[in-house]
């Protein structure tokens, strides 16, 4: 799952992105509202992370323009605002949810969890099920019937994103926004090695699912 970070004190946007890159989430940062707004507008993210206060353009100004454009990502706003005034204008303006700061990090990761489940298809879950593969989002272990199978990193996110869209075909594209961040190389075949890497190992296990090729398009993950 891809996060977008937007917050102007460095130190405080470099906790959030090592945090967050521990518990196996693709992080892009921007310093301002207006590149803000600009990587949101070009890139696809599973989740924004707003400060209230930022450079350029206010936290609140973005994610106005943003549901105007009709994006639809969910916007978690951090801010040290705490009135109640301030935090319904948050929610007005098209922000999901409001932190308040200082605020704990495993507060922070629960609200993230929260809002990664909002859409309706997946309300709820933190397991993921196709066929007889199973991907606890939660513990960050996945199994294949019985057998658990070892994932690295960028194994579990790419699993992770195969299962949320089983039985869809999905680009090359659609993953590399998702899993990858924006120093990817789009030009390269790492996605094309770690389909392969997946496949591996879900075949040594008595796994039912299969990654299929889709020629000229992508891949699809197969449930029977």
């Amino acid at each position: 799952m891809r996060i977008l970070i937007i917050e102007d004190e460095k130190k405080m946007a470099s906790f959030l992105e090592r945090g967050l890159k521990e518990e196996h989430y693709t992080v892009d940062v921007a310093y301002d509202g207006e590149k803000g707004l600009e990587y949101a507008m070009t890139h696809e993210y599973d989740l924004l992370i707003v400060d209230w206060m930022l450079p350029k353009m206010s936290g609140i100004e973005l994610c106005h323009q943003l549901r105007n454009e009709g994006k639809k990502n969910p916007i978690l706003i951090l801010t040290a605002k705490d009135s109640v005034e301030d935090k319904i204008k948050g929610l007005d303006q098209g922000a999901d949810d409001y932190l308040t700061k200082p605020f704990s990090f495993d507060e922070l990761l629960a609200r993230v969890r929260a809002l990664l489940r909002r859409p309706a298809h997946l309300a709820d879950k933190t397991v993921l099920e196709c066929a007889n593969l199973k991907l606890d989002l939660i513990k960050r272990q996945a199994w294949a019937g019985e057998t658990e199978i070892a994932l690295s990193q960028k194994e579990f996110a790419l699993l992770e994103f195969l299962m949320r869209h089983a039985g869809e075909v999905v680009s090359r594209t659609a993953i590399a926004e998702h899993v990858w961040d924006l120093h990817f190389d789009p030009m390269s075949n790492t996605i094309d090695v770690y389909i392969n890497f997946l496949r591996k190992k879900i075949g040594e296990t008595v796994s039912k699912g299969k990654i299929e090729t889709v020629r000229g398009i992508g891949y699809r993950l197969a449930c029977p």
